[in-house]
């Protein structure tokens, strides 16, 4: 019930930013300049997610959402229903480079998802790969429970009027303060604005987005295995692909 109830919620909200789209309203997606690695910019997710789904290269995810989320992950598996069923959704539902069901510290699980975003529309495609992440959910036929949804998605665009690069996003009811923090947890990571400071030791998760927006990429790859690795993946599918 609650899940339907979140959709419901998600829809209207997509409906009500297409409505002011309309009217004129601003959109923040209007970005000339991108920053964005150019190596795994092709269909948006399409690169990573060729490289990225599959068990060999968890720890590369794993490592990912640690630094990103603050979290510690105790177990990893990657949810295999999107990538069957990819060839059948429509362009504007494909989605996402990885969608994983993570165990923390504390036993507690948690449906994660990554995605790039690039052109216009930025809020609309936020919530419906948040909708589509979460209510998949209903889809694996294991006995799993269901757990509350994290989507991390990262914008080689300007879309916030905040300063800060990373966002989070969480519901929370109009006239009370309770925060529905177990239904909703939305990351925005906005690579234009993250800026590395020479006179400091790069951290790593500095080094990831330095990465991923394509800039002191030897320092970065020097940071981590798990970026190294993913370069020399990336570099491997260049080499070889032949994009139709």
């Amino acid at each position: 019930m609650t899940s339907i109830i979140l959709i419901q919620v998600i829809k209207s909200i997509i409906s009500k930013n297409k409505k002011q789209s309309k009217k004129g309203g601003k959109d923040f997606s209007a970005l000339k300049n991108h920053f964005m690695n150019r190596k795994f910019v092709a269909k948006s997710n399409f690169v990573l997610r060729r490289v990225l789904n599959s068990e060999d290269n968890i720890d590369i995810l794993k490592e990912f959402i640690e630094v990103i989320l603050d979290i510690e992950i105790k177990s990893a598996k990657i949810n295999p229903y999107l990538e069957r069923i990819k060839n059948k959704l429509p362009s504007e539902e494909n989605f996402g480079i990885a969608d994983l069901r993570v165990q923390i510290v504390g036993n507690e699980e948690l449906n994660i998802g990554i995605q790039i975003i690039d052109g216009q529309h930025i809020l609309t495609k936020m919530f419906l790969y948040f909708a589509q992440i979460n209510s998949y959910q209903l889809e694996y036929k294991d006995n799993r429970e269901f757990a509350k949804t994290i989507t991390i998605n990262i914008l080689d665009d300007i879309f916030t009027k905040e300063t800060k690069y990373h966002s989070r996003m969480i519901l929370k009811e109009e006239k009370m303060t309770n925060i529905l923090e177990d239904y909703l947890e939305i990351h925005i990571l906005e690579l234009p604005k993250f800026k590395i400071n020479k006179d400091e030791e790069m951290s790593l998760k500095g080094a990831w987005l330095s990465y991923l927006k394509g800039e002191n990429i030897e320092k970065a790859i020097q940071k981590s295995e798990n970026i190294k690795k993913l370069d020399d993946l990336l570099n491997c599918y260049w080499d070889n692909e032949i994009m139709e």
